[in-house]
């Protein structure tokens, strides 16, 4: 890979997160502030997501690798977008702003997947050349944090106009990267293809079939995170809280560089319980902390964040592929993949929005008994995990 297509795919990453960060991370204060939207629609607007995570498979396996170019059907999907984060602006109804979410999320997810498509196409070595790329994309979510807080804008409309108009950027620069033809040309794919569900044959080992239980539960308490942080800072009295949530994706990709050591050192086993004991501890820094003397705790529950994800999610797709093996790998990443950013994640969200309206006074949101709830849950999944696991092997 020359020079040049590397600045192409590492401007497309940038940009493909870029997009993602501007919106996703404040969207539940600009619900909150213009909507005046209850936790519930606040979950629905984010589960909307996790349902374009379950049906993007479809589309890209069945239709966009088989017919289309990727770089071009990306280009079309991301104008297309703009269009969708433009029209979110001109709404003050919960419903309708929800059903563009909906849509938008059901063209924005397919592009992750054929990002990735045009990187590896282009890469002689993508073990070695795919994770630099892919830093790429985590820089801009980091950049999309600091412009949002910097102008100051995160409960406006101007996450999705700043969204937009990024949007536009890619899906015109699409059209410049190198062809990458369908992957899948002249070839079938059945639904069950689709969502991996080849890949079924790895419950047969009962510590896989132990963790993928795990993975989906554990995504209850992730859902918490997305769905409400943003929104629990700036009502602690967090200046510039998303611009504060950077470090959580500057922890995240500090620690994805010590996974392979780790790995090596401690095992499995040791490496999720690891990410799901930093969940615990994240929400209940959370549910004790302030904008005062406990300032602290907000700031090390966003920080814990990179262990919090890199240590199970990142563990665990590195544990599926071992796992899995050569002939299903694909099959067993997408399965996990629509189990738990689809399934874990729709149940999380919207169990989450009921937890966030119950324990609403006067009008005010009682969090700190809000976060105790995931801490609960995540504290049982561990304790299930650390009993029924028995696989103890590096990777």
């Amino acid at each position: 890979m020359n020079t040049s297509k590397g600045f192409q795919l590492s401007f497309m990453m940038f940009l493909e997160y870029f997009i993602w960060g501007a919106w996703y991370v404040s969207m539940n204060s600009y619900m909150a502030t213009n909507l005046q939207s209850s936790g519930q629609q606040i979950s629905y607007a984010y589960m909307a997501l996790a349902v374009a995570t379950m049906i993007s498979p479809f589309f890209v396996g069945m239709i966009a690798d088989r017919y289309f170019s990727a770089q071009k059907i990306m280009g079309v999907l991301h104008l297309l977008g703009a269009g969708c984060l433009l029209l979110a602006t001109t709404t003050t109804s919960n419903t309708v702003f929800i059903g563009i979410v909906l849509f938008y999320s059901l063209l924005y997810m397919p592009t992750i997947a054929l990002s990735n498509s045009v990187a590896f196409t282009q890469m002689q070595d993508p073990t070695k050349q795919f994770p630099l790329i892919r830093m790429f994309g985590t820089i801009g979510w980091i950049l999309s944090g600091i412009l949002i807080s910097y102008l100051s804008v995160e409960k406006t409309h101007f996450i999705f106009i700043i969204a937009a108009g990024a949007s536009t950027l890619l899906g015109l620069f699409s059209f410049t990267l190198p062809d990458t033809p369908p992957l899948a040309k002249n070839t079938s794919m059945t639904a069950s293809q689709a969502l991996g569900a080849e890949a079924v044959v790895l419950f047969k080992d009962r510590s896989y079939a132990v963790f993928f239980i795990a993975a989906v539960l554990i995504c209850i308490p992730l859902s918490f995170y997305y769905g409400f942080a943003n929104l629990f800072l700036n009502e602690a009295g967090m200046e510039n809280a998303a611009g504060k949530m950077i470090y959580g994706q500057i922890s995240e990709a500090v620690f994805i560089l010590a996974i392979p050591l780790l790995l090596n050192r401690i095992g499995v086993k040791k490496m999720l319980i690891l990410g799901m004991g930093a969940w615990i501890i994240r929400y209940i820094f959370f549910a004790n902390g302030d904008n005062d003397a406990n300032l602290w705790m907000l700031y090390a529950g966003i920080i814990l964040h990179g262990i919090c994800y890199d240590f199970f999610f990142v563990t665990g797709y590195l544990y599926t592929e071992k796992k899995a093996g050569e002939k299903i790998k694909s099959a067993a990443q997408g399965l996990f993949t629509f189990a738990t950013y689809g399934l874990g994640m729709v149940i999380g969200t919207l169990f989450s929005g009921m937890v966030a309206d119950h324990y609403v006074t006067n009008g005010q949101r009682d969090w700190s008994q809000i976060w105790m709830v995931p801490v609960y849950i995540a504290a049982a999944v561990l304790v299930y995990f650390i009993i029924a696991f028995r696989d103890k092997k590096t990777i």
